[in-house]
């Protein structure tokens, strides 16, 4: 691919309609729902994007308006967009709703949808090999066998002509069980450049570590990954690779919407890595990154771009006039 095609990140995932009412409740009680979308990859190719790096997203979405919303959307937030349209399926849908202050339910409407349906073949020559760096997830590994198969043929892609692979376990137990994720999941190990994880995904995939996240990082390393992160809530975050071990502080967080956090996250590390930074400075940033992002109602609505990271990383009490 030439270098004019050429694109910073491709992530690979399903991107779905999202329904979410504007009040604390339960949902059965909503008069009215917010429409938007979200997927973990697209959140990831968002946040990269609004950093100043070029970014696309790849996946597959059905011949029907949540499809054209997916798209168009994220078109709109400047993605370059590789979209399969299947007319044999829709496309997915989740619902949020808010049943107590603080809390958070996620219900999915994704099963047989159009982004399960991913098949190698929804990525032609060029999408994967013109990036400097690949991502996908956990998430469309679960999502069905092909989907699994897909995610492994496009990092293996990706590994061949030497593009970063960047990969986060994102485990969720509603859409697989712990046993089938922990061997599928070892399957892609390997093949993985940079690997996330958060400290119970890190423990499911090395209960031996007894529940040190240190210790897990180095056991997933030794599997091929070149760095291995872990994100541990409040305690911060650390990461195991050609630096030693490094750790990250997590800033202090006015917490309006968790959902996204990991993602952005990501988003804030492969933004800092594109740059070249050096490991700790990929650590503040992802930090300093989700910290933004969950101050806004959204999974991905409030990623900073360059301006308001700068703010952030600024001490408190800083105006810019």
């Amino acid at each position: 691919m030439n270098r004019q095609s050429a694109v910073d990140l491709t992530t690979l995932g399903e991107t779905l309609a999202v329904l979410a009412p504007d009040h604390i409740g339960p949902l059965r009680h909503a008069r009215s729902l917010g429409l938007t979308v979200a997927g973990s990859e697209s959140t990831v190719a968002i946040g990269v994007r609004r950093l100043g790096h070029s970014a696309a997203w790849a996946g597959r979405v059905g011949d029907d308006e949540l499809g054209r919303l997916v798209t168009d959307r994220l078109r709109g937030e400047d993605l370059r967009v590789h979209a399969v349209t299947d007319a044999s399926a829709p496309t997915g849908l989740f619902l949020k709703d808010q049943p107590l202050a603080g809390s958070r339910r996620v219900h999915y409407y994704r099963g047989g949808s159009a982004g399960s349906h991913l098949c190698p073949e929804d990525l032609p020559p060029g999408v994967v090999e013109g990036s400097r760096v690949v991502h996908t997830s956990g998430i469309t590994s679960a999502l069905s066998d092909a989907a699994a198969r897909t995610v492994r043929t496009a990092l293996a892609r990706a590994r061949s002509v030497g593009v970063t692979v960047s990969f986060d376990l994102n485990h969720r137990t509603r859409l697989w069980s712990d046993e089938r994720a922990r061997t599928e999941l070892w399957q892609v190990v390997p093949l993985v450049d940079l690997l996330f994880a958060s400290d119970d995904e890190a423990a499911l995939l090395v209960p031996e570590a007894g529940g040190d996240p240190e210790r897990a990082a180095h056991a997933l390393r030794e599997h091929g990954p070149e760095t291995v992160v872990v994100t541990m809530g409040a305690a911060g975050s650390l990461s195991v690779g050609p630096e030693g071990v490094r750790l990250g502080a997590a800033p202090a967080v006015l917490e309006v919407d968790p959902i996204g956090a990991g993602d952005s996250f990501v988003a804030g590390y492969l933004s800092a890595f594109l740059d070249g930074c050096a490991e700790p400075e990929r650590l503040v940033r992802a930090s300093a990154v989700a910290a933004v992002c969950v101050a806004t109602q959204g999974d991905w609505e409030g990623l900073p771009d360059r301006a308001v990271l700068e703010l952030a990383l600024a001490p408190a009490g800083t105006v810019t006039r």
